[in-house]
């Protein structure tokens, strides 16, 4: 086969590569495979995508080249008939309230124009459809279809005066800025208590609109308006981007209500009184997909029938990937990173360019069985258009859509990099390689443990479950599953609703927003590595701090040197003073145990446990790490770059050695190898023999085996889901012809006989 048939990587040694020379089979599927941080990221996104983007965006003029994204130089010697790449990730979309499934996807747009031309009485053009521009919007709530209510006695302590601390809103504190606008108006009297205030004072102080003040005292700044503290708590901090660092504070004093002149529809009653077949847009918005569809078949005006084409291909390339359960109006913020990247695919399901390379991250995530056949039929169709497909992917039954499979290995971190296997899917499965043996292996159920006590929910009706009544069992494993939007994390919700006790609620959520935490800071265990260094010096522990005193005074203690280049990418170069270590010459000249703290801090989980094996309490930490499969991950390394299973594990790792606690978990094998999962498999197993319920909303056939106790949502999702189809033993499911995920683990062991 010719050399233009392949896309050829010749010496990347991006991140933990080994210098891996590969060749990778052009208008073909191929997965890569591995364990989790054995580099199949640092291959496939961070050299083969990335060298895509950077060679495509300099072809555009210097001018537009400064608006688009920038991708650093990958560390690779050359990649021969490289495509563009499109690169499908699990991303969540934007926090925009104003962005729904409909805008995102373009469906919208056309709504408009659909109704503009078809819908009577005749109200206006396609803008005066819109809620997110003046032409449409509702006045009241400006288009969002919800207005923010604020409690003043969330807000306001009434027996104390302003200079007291009356404002009991974060960053409201006496003498900040915020409570300069106050404090220094001459409106009040500062020492009063507010609940003395007469009523118009009350009035000023909260609900005031902007204005200038008249004879304002000398100390005011006669440029800025007045404004009342719940106009400007909602202008400046709960509808700005700052909301995103008070979520906590916003929570407590501020409740969304229905838009109560337009009812939730986000627009001017004018344009709702326009209909197509007794149906306004709004109404239209509110269908799933599925009903959509079906409304735009019942019209049968000539006029808009190409608008009605093109809305027939959108609509239905989404329901082809199994999101038909999805409403038009759905904020895209509520939407999985496994919807997203379905959206994302119907996208491109009707695309005319070919010869592209389409890369997706996981598109296994948070799917069933059932689902991942939907993703399997559009990837194929993908190909078939004449396309190259990648997939970074770990799922068993993923895999098998492969032309070709490329193993990453054969350890995670620096004991991996190596490429193991690259072949056929079927050499794959003749292969003694990692994946190629668990690939084999056919799902096996425990012996279950017998359940003598349960949490009894009945007539449950939260979201989309339908007057659900069902036992979930306490002291064993029980696992949810069902397809996604079935009513899994609804379940979920009631079962917290009606726990008594204290639970643990290990969900995907990020740890923490701060840029800077790493596993060692949140497992608190790096002021004490700090104070070893110390202790063992005879110097400050300060010195070892890459923020404070420590830091290499050329980088600023963050190890590369950044150099903006207006409109070209800026160059990144590893600081000359310290080569990337982040500490000054003077931190690095101490060690402990002949390693310095830059060293230490560069080493894997793993590696840290054993050389702190003689400190208890940091070892300790480290070892529970590694029960919950994060031994790869180094101690310095940035929590922005974990997964959401691997968030999860990582609360998961301070959480161990507990006895009678309720644990629930969403998902949390998320981006694990076979062989990871059967690792957490094993410590489920124990966390339950010590005494302890786990509750898991799970799509993985290997844990729901293993499972004590599963109950199966479904059959569908969205309105179409809500029931319960079983509650039994794993395995006696398999015999069940209502349950959904009985049947896939069924027809799994079916086909590796």
């Amino acid at each position: 086969m010719s050399e233009s048939n392949y896309i050829v990587i010749h010496d990347a040694y991006q991140n933990n590569l080994k210098h891996v020379n590969l060749k990778i089979h052009k208008h073909a599927i191929t997965v890569f495979t591995g364990l989790s941080g054995a580099g199949k990221s640092s291959l496939v996104f961070d050299t083969l995508a990335a060298s895509s983007r950077r060679e495509l965006n300099e072809t555009f003029p210097s001018f537009t080249q400064q608006y688009l994204p920038k991708y650093g130089q990958p560390h690779v010697g050359r990649i021969d008939n490289l495509p563009v790449a499109i690169v499908i990730q699990q991303k969540k979309v934007g926090k925009n309230p104003r962005s729904t499934l409909s805008t995102y996807t373009g469906i919208y747009s056309l709504m408009r124009l659909l109704f503009s031309r078809a819908g009577k009485p005749w109200v206006g053009y396609s803008d005066t459809f819109s809620f997110n521009l003046p032409e449409g919007m509702c006045k009241h709530c400006q288009g969002l279809g919800y207005v923010h209510h604020i409690d003043p006695n969330k807000i306001i302590d009434w027996n104390k005066s302003l200079n007291q601390g009356a404002i009991t809103f974060v960053s409201f504190r006496p003498h900040t800025w915020r409570w300069n606008r106050y404090g220094h108006c001459g409106l009040f009297d500062d020492d009063m208590p507010i609940k003395d205030y007469t009523k118009k004072q009350k009035d000023m102080l909260l609900y005031a609109p902007q204005q200038k003040l008249k004879n304002p005292p000398k100390i005011w700044r006669k440029h800025i308006l007045y404004e009342g503290l719940i106009p400007k708590i909602l202008r400046s901090i709960v509808n700005s981007r700052e909301g995103r660092h008070h979520k906590q504070a916003i929570a407590r004093a501020v409740k969304k209500e229905v838009c109560p002149v337009c009812h939730g529809t986000k627009l001017r009653q004018p344009v709702l009184h326009c209909k197509i077949n007794g149906k306004n847009i709004a109404q239209v918005m509110s269908m799933d997909l599925v009903h959509a569809l079906k409304f735009l078949h019942s019209i049968k005006a000539p006029l808009v029938q190409e608008i009605i084409r093109e809305l027939l291909t959108k609509i239905g390339s989404l329901i082809d990937l199994g999101l038909g359960y999805l409403t038009l109006d759905r904020n895209t913020d509520t939407l999985s990173g496994g919807e997203t990247q379905r959206i994302k695919i119907a996208k491109f399901m009707d695309s005319s360019l070919v010869d592209m390379v389409y890369i997706l991250d996981e598109p296994s995530v948070g799917l069933h069985s059932q689902d991942i056949k939907l993703i399997k039929r559009a990837l194929i169709k993908l190909k078939d258009k004449g396309n190259t497909v990648v997939i970074v992917e770990h799922n068993p039954e993923l895999i098998p859509i492969a032309d070709y499979v490329v193993e990453v290995g054969p350890k995670a971190g620096r004991q991996g990099g190596h490429i193991t296997f690259n072949g056929t899917y079927q050499q794959l499965l003749h292969s003694h390689t990692l994946t190629g043996d668990y690939m084999r292996k056919e799902l096996t159920f425990s012996h279950p443990r017998p359940v003598k006590k349960t949490l009894d929910l009945h007539d449950v009706t939260i979201h989309n479950l339908k007057h659900v009544n069902v036992k979930i069992p306490l002291g064993v494993e029980t696992v949810i599953s069902g397809v996604a939007g079935s009513g899994k994390s609804s379940l979920i919700d009631a079962i917290k609703k009606k726990l008594t006790k204290q639970y643990i609620d290990l969900s995907q959520d990020p740890v923490g927003a701060n840029i800077r935490a790493t596993p060692a800071t949140y497992l608190n265990i790096l002021n004490p590595i700090r104070k070893i260094f110390g202790d063992a010096n005879d110097v400050s522990r300060t010195l070892f701090s890459y923020n404070g005193k420590g830091r290499c005074p050329m980088c600023k203690g963050k190890g590369v040197t950044i150099t903006n280049m207006a409109f070209m990418d800026p160059v990144i170069q590893v600081c000359e003073e310290c080569h990337g270590k982040r500490y000054s010459k003077q931190a690095l000249q101490y060690h402990y145990h002949g390693k310095d703290i830059s060293q230490v801090l560069n080493m894997t989980i793993e590696e840290a446990a054993d050389f702190f094996k003689d400190k208890s309490k940091i070892a300790h930490k480290l070892i529970n790490m590694k029960r919950v499969g994060l031994g790869y991950l180094t101690l310095g390394q940035s929590l922005s770059t974990l997964s959401g299973g691997e968030l999860q594990r990582l609360k998961l790792a301070l959480e161990l050695n507990r006895t009678g606690t309720i644990y629930l978990l969403d998902e949390p094998t998320a981006g694990l190898h076979m062989k990871n999962v059967a690792r957490i498999v094993k410590l489920f197993d124990s966390l339950v023999n010590a005494g302890n319920t786990l509750i898991i909303v799970e799509h993985n056939l290997q844990v729901i085996s293993k499972a004590d106790w599963m109950i199966d949502v479904g059959p569908h999702a969205g309105r179409y889901g809500g029931q319960i189809l079983y509650s039994g033993t794993p395995e006696a499911a398999l015999n069940d012809p209502k349950s959904t995920t009985g049947r896939a683990m069924k027809y799994y062991n079916e086909i590796r006989k």
